[in-house]
């Protein structure tokens, strides 16, 4: 099939596009330099053409998810989904798989990253996968807090821990080393946890700092595309953005060296609203927002992405087991918690962030500070969905920071004063453009996650995911902007048209894109040992049920990298 998109108004921070009106030719699912006459015109006079969204941190499918859907059917009676030819669905903060693709794509989104994986459960994540159309979809695996990881670092081990790393990733389909409250949830299957980057984990004795630094060292041996991507100890606790800061500075001296894709930095804070809080309790809590924010401007190894609070009932959703109780104990309402073996544990407690609420409006303001003083190639678009809110709510994030009026309409008339007195939300007048609004939701994603060869971009070659949404540049409403963005005009997905004016059109399913590591066979059958050890003695399953089969996806994309030379 051949397309040209013409007259549209692109803007494509990779190839430098700013605003400029041009055609994009469509053929065979990638972008080309010209198709031929009979090609299929798509008008976009007067509209806005974009890359295909690009979520890098999201909670959308696997056991956890599930639990939250079974957990709380009064999410589910909120939102029906129910379109001609479509599948139904339900849920608003934990929607059901079909209605999860259908809506991202609705938005102009295209590939969504699952940002917790348990290993031992990858097969369910995978199968939810299978279910969810309309986008691409990688899963991280939970490595921070893996008994085999805490032994082989503790022994400084480093290459042995990185074999162990890549025979994961191969195994359950993984795509990245995700760390969640590094040694505090393994704490937590003792009853306890960790507070500091330096208090040792009960039975390993090892630290957070180790187990950071340690992983960032495999993650760079090993060359991965996506840098080790980090939740800190003490998430969503006053003061803690000091155990922010350290983390961060920890990997400092830890240069990236991808063995695939462009990226700079090796280090990715995720969902940092909740790691920028100020204050000794709930009483002084303030925002560190500007703090966070000077630092990674000014360091080159660090790239954030933000978990803007919407101010919405939600559910919350973690590894970080602990968290979760605390979270329980706050607000009384109903707890899941799970231990995942030698792994990783979670927990699931509903949440409303009320905009009336004090220390809810300064989370939303926060978010909002870190957007607006964090330099605009270092942020990226994300609400933690569904723990600060559902990811329908990104067009309104994005008409919060196009127009300071659509703002200061919340800041001032819908939530409470500490926004005001706690932040400095209020002290700044920017306004982001689209070309901006593409980096935080595009371009910055397609780097940091080493996926820039191929998407977020609109040059030659990319793949045909293509956003166009009816909206003025100038446009400065608030409202307007956000339906712009939460219905786009058209979207393509690999070359078809999937979305028109808003409504799905075509359903399709996307590959699941997973890291195929190899390293020298003498260490890998080492290591092979250890696994093998533990499954025997530990494990509830055996290993030869343990991986994910090639039947666990509806088509599957590689990405094979060579790191023998660490053997």
């Amino acid at each position: 099939m051949e397309y040209i998109i013409k007259n549209g108004i692109v803007y494509d921070p990779l190839n430098g596009v700013n605003g400029e009106k041009m055609d994009i030719c469509v053929k065979d699912g990638k972008i080309v330099e010209s198709v031929s006459n009979d090609a299929k015109v798509i008008d976009a006079s007067g509209c806005v053409v974009m890359p295909g969204g690009i979520d890098s941190h999201s909670h959308v499918a696997g056991a956890k998810v599930n639990v939250g859907r079974i957990f709380r059917p009064e999410d589910s009676k909120k939102e029906i989904y129910a379109k001609k030819g479509l599948r139904t669905g339900t849920g608003f903060s934990i929607p059901s798989t079909y209605k999860t693709g259908y809506q991202y794509s609705e938005m102009g989104y295209t590939f969504v990253v699952e940002a917790a994986m348990p290993p031992l459960i990858a097969r369910h994540t995978h199968e939810e996968f299978m279910e969810t159309p309309q986008i691409d979809k990688a899963a991280m695996p939970l490595f921070g807090n893996n008994w085999m990881v805490l032994e082989y670092l503790k022994e400084g081990d480093i290459k042995a821990c990185a074999a162990f790393v890549a025979w994961l990733l191969k195994t359950v389909k993984g795509f990245a080393i995700k760390i969640v409250n590094p040694g505090g949830t393994e704490a937590w299957g003792w009853g306890k946890n960790v507070h500091s980057l330096d208090d040792p984990v009960p039975y390993f004795d090892i630290t957070p700092r180790e187990i950071v630094t340690g992983l960032a060292k495999v993650n760079e041996m090993l060359g991965l595309p996506h840098s080790i991507h980090v939740h800190p100890n003490n998430l969503g606790h006053p003061g803690n953005w000091e155990t922010t800061l350290e983390t961060m500075k920890c990997v400092e001296g830890i240069k990236a060296k991808p063995r695939v894709g462009e990226r700079e930095t090796s280090y990715y804070n995720t969902h940092t609203q909740f790691h920028s809080y100020g204050g000794t309790s709930w009483k002084d809590f303030e925002s560190k927002a500007v703090e966070i924010a000077e630092y990674v401007n000014k360091s080159k190894h660090v790239v954030i992405d933000v978990g803007q609070v919407t101010l919405d009932e939600t559910t919350t959703m973690t590894a970080d087991g602990p968290m979760e109780y605390d979270l329980h104990m706050t607000n009384g309402l109903k707890w899941a918690n799970c231990d995942v073996e030698l792994e990783t544990g979670s927990g699931v407690v509903p949440f409303i962030y009320s905009p009336k609420g004090p220390v809810y409006a300064v989370q939303w303001a926060i978010g909002l500070e870190l957007f607006l003083y964090t330099n605009t190639d270092k942020v990226l678009l994300t609400t933690d969905h569904p723990n600060a809110g559902p990811f329908t709510r990104y067009p309104r994030v994005i008409a919060w920071l196009m127009s300071k009026k659509y703002r200061d309409e919340w800041l001032y008339n819908k939530v409470h004063k500490w926004a005001q007195q706690r932040s400095h939300v209020a002290d700044s007048d920017k306004e982001y453009d689209l070309y901006e609004i593409a980096k935080v939701t595009r371009a910055n994603q397609a780097k940091v996650l080493g996926l820039s060869e191929t998407k977020g971009h609109l040059g030659v070659g990319a793949e045909a995911d293509i956003s166009i949404y009816a909206i003025d540049p100038e446009e400065k409403d608030g409202k307007k902007i956000e339906k712009a963005f939460r219905y786009a005009k058209y979207v393509l997905k690999r070359g078809e048209v999937v979305v028109k004016d808003g409504n799905i059109v075509k359903q399709v399913f996307g590959d699941t894109i997973y890291v195929d590591v190899q390293v020298g066979e003498d260490l890998m059958n080492e290591v092979l040992k250890d696994v093998e050890e533990k499954f025997r003695r530990y494990y509830s399953i055996n290993l030869e049920n343990y991986p994910v089969s090639e039947e666990y996806a509806n088509s599957w994309r590689v990405i094979k990298i060579d790191a023998t030379d660490i053997n």
